[in-house]
């Protein structure tokens, strides 16, 4: 039986749960989960490799309308994502975004319209729904944009509908060796994790609009044959008001932060780490291209 290898774009609002789902599909935990809407804001790239398929994961930011450059850079993410897929998974809340309107605007449903890929609708969270068979007129609602393969329910959380999604994307992959050693689960590097753990306490851990303009750097990462590994990361603000605000009295939030993201980051590198935080004023780094670009953007 030949082989099927190909990549797999996610793509969706924010909160609709691409995040989550791109975890259950590879098995562990890649990309960054909060409550909070444009939590991811790079592209991560998970790996599943079953026995006769390999599915290269692209998951994306949510889309929305640009605010700042960085959300313009976002955005592109996600055109690129869909340029390079083999075939497109876009997700919705079905408990709450049964209206394709509300979902697929106008200049979307255009670069949608325009794409040749095999598209699959995810009608995410399918749990909350009070009766599964609510899912029928959704799914006829946007039947009617003509944009859709196949439609399949799922609850990311629940791992409920996965096989049936994993069955799917596996008859629209184009045949093909695998690209990726059988081990590999991500392409991005562990600074890359290391960051984003930080990140995502910092989105958990501190309310209101604080973490959206945040960034994680991360200045030294060293290994150690012997002994804890040394990781010491810059937390990029926007303003100096909001400095003593990531800081603490005393210095006592960004301790904690330390605290909870290190038992984070020494369970996915699996070995002690000594997590080393500093907090720097980068003004208005959201909107200057030459900082982004420095940041990885």
């Amino acid at each position: 039986m030949a082989k099927k290898c190909g990549y797999i774009s996610l793509i969706g609002v924010p909160n609709v749960g691409k995040s989550t789902l791109l975890n259950a599909l590879v098995g562990t935990k890649l990309s960054i989960v909060t409550p909070k809407p444009q939590t991811t804001r790079k592209r991560v790239v998970g790996v599943r490799t079953d026995e006769d398929s390999q599915m290269i994961f692209l998951d994306t930011p949510g889309i929305i309308d640009p605010k700042y450059e960085l959300h313009r850079v976002m955005m592109q993410y996600v055109e690129f994502a869909i340029a390079e897929a083999d075939l497109i998974g876009f997700m919705i809340d079905v408990s709450t975004q049964k209206d394709p309107k509300d979902v697929i605007k106008d200049e979307v449903e255009e670069k949608l319209q325009l794409t040749t890929k095999p598209m699959i609708l995810i009608l995410n969270k399918i749990d909350l729904l009070e009766n599964t068979k609510l899912v029928l007129p959704v799914i006829e609602e946007y039947n009617k944009l003509n944009l859709f393969k196949e439609f399949v329910p799922i609850s990311a959380t629940k791992l409920a509908g996965l096989d049936e999604l994993i069955k799917v994307f596996k008859q629209y992959l184009p045949e093909g060796e695998f690209l990726y050693d059988e081990e590999i689960l991500s392409t991005q590097n562990e600074r890359f994790f290391v960051a984003e753990q930080i990140r995502e306490k910092l989105f958990t851990m501190y309310k209101d609009e604080i973490p959206y303009s945040t960034e994680v750097q991360i200045v030294e990462f060293k290994e150690r044959e012997k002994g804890k590994w040394y990781i010491s990361a810059e937390i990029i603000v926007e303003k100096e008001t909001q400095k003593p605000i990531i800081l603490g009295a005393g210095g006592s939030r960004i301790k904690k932060l330390g605290e909870v993201a290190r038992k984070e980051i020494e369970m996915h590198l699996g070995v002690p780490i000594y997590l080393e935080l500093f907090v720097k004023v980068r003004k208005n780094w959201r909107n200057n291209k030459n900082m982004l670009k420095y940041f990885g953007y």
